[in-house]
């Protein structure tokens, strides 16, 4: 059974940056799409970021249009780790940051495609 463990989250400034990461267990990273997710409250949880597993290696790693050019999301496998880097952060960046994972996937943007996550690490944008 895999399991996800976020950490890194945390009050912040805008214009901040911070790193997330999710540490993978009980599988090998290698064979996960990984993605990242968020929720805020009162809203749904949405898509942020994603990875596709190793052996689609042309899949290129997608990203919400809200955090393109801001959020680069990374993999270790070495380290069984994903790390989501987050610079320049905005108020409406706020949110419960989730990691996910799905065997052997492409790395879709849909939550339900997703079998595995972690409890999120909160991450709160101060103005």
């Amino acid at each position: 059974q895999v399991q996800l463990v976020e950490s890194g989250g945390g009050l912040v400034q805008v214009g901040d940056s911070r790193r997330l990461s999710c540490l993978v267990s009980g599988g090998t990273l290698s064979t996960l799409a990984m993605g990242w997710f968020r929720q805020a409250p009162g809203k749904e949880r949405e898509f942020v970021a994603s990875d596709a597993a190793t052996q689609w290696r042309d899949t290129r790693t997608k990203y919400a249009d809200s955090v393109k050019g801001r959020f680069t999301m990374s993999r270790d496998n070495t380290k069984n780790t994903v790390y989501l880097q987050m610079v320049s952060l905005k108020p409406e960046d706020t949110a419960v940051y989730y990691c996910a994972a799905d065997y052997y996937g492409t790395g879709q943007i849909s939550p339900d495609r997703y079998d595995f996550w972690g409890q999120g690490t909160q991450v709160t944008v101060s103005s």
